[in-house]
């Protein structure tokens, strides 16, 4: 089902994958450059679809409007917000929310985990800094994953130029083949698939 929800940055839309008597939802969010079709989120989704929890892959309005240029971050949480704020009132309703994303997305679920009240959060392909930029503290976003009080999964590649995090008190930290673009997609459908049930009890 496909969903065109208002937000107030313009029309997002939501392909929504509910499941029968599903008690938890997973909502994704796509990277800068990409969209919900990404190899990895398709693999999310396959993993949370075969454990029957509702899937809901969110396209931002941005990119809903054929725009390429990711908007500031404040832009894309306020729209991510008022996504999850319509589902929790029709389809999600009830149901206990694991937020995230790939790259940008997985930033959103980070920083929105709170306001969404998120049980958890899945990220895939986390963009830790820029490539190149290890070094420099000032272009970390080590602090926006560091700041979730939830359970966290990233699932990264072993050669991903924007970094690899540490685990974390309540983060586990999934190494696959691969870089940034995370297509070993039977691995990361296998991670979501082993981390997902504990989450959800």
């Amino acid at each position: 089902m496909t969903l065109d929800l208002d937000t107030p940055h313009g029309l997002a839309r939501v392909d929504l994958h509910a499941a029968d008597g599903a008690t938890a939802a997973l909502v994704l969010g796509h990277g800068a450059g990409g969209g919900i079709g990404a190899p990895d989120l398709q693999a999310a989704a396959r993993a949370a679809t075969k454990l029957g929890v509702t899937v809901a892959l969110v396209e931002q309005p941005y990119r809903v409007a054929g725009r390429r240029s990711q908007p500031p971050a404040a832009q894309l949480d306020v729209a991510w917000l008022a996504v999850i704020e319509q589902l929790r009132a029709g389809s999600l309703r009830s149901a206990r929310l694991i937020a995230g994303g790939r790259s940008a997305g997985a930033r959103v679920a980070c920083r929105t985990a709170a306001d969404a009240d998120a049980v958890a959060v899945l990220c895939l392909a986390f963009p830790v800094h820029p490539p190149g930029k290890a070094d420099d503290p000032a272009k970390s976003r080590l602090p926006e994953l560091d700041a979730v009080g939830v359970p966290v999964l990233v699932v990264q590649g072993e050669s991903d130029p924007f970094g690899m995090p540490p685990d974390g008190r309540r983060r586990k930290v999934v190494r696959v083949s691969g870089n940034h673009s995370l297509r070993a997609t039977a691995a990361v459908e296998d991670a979501v698939a082993a981390w997902l049930p504990r989450v959800i009890r």
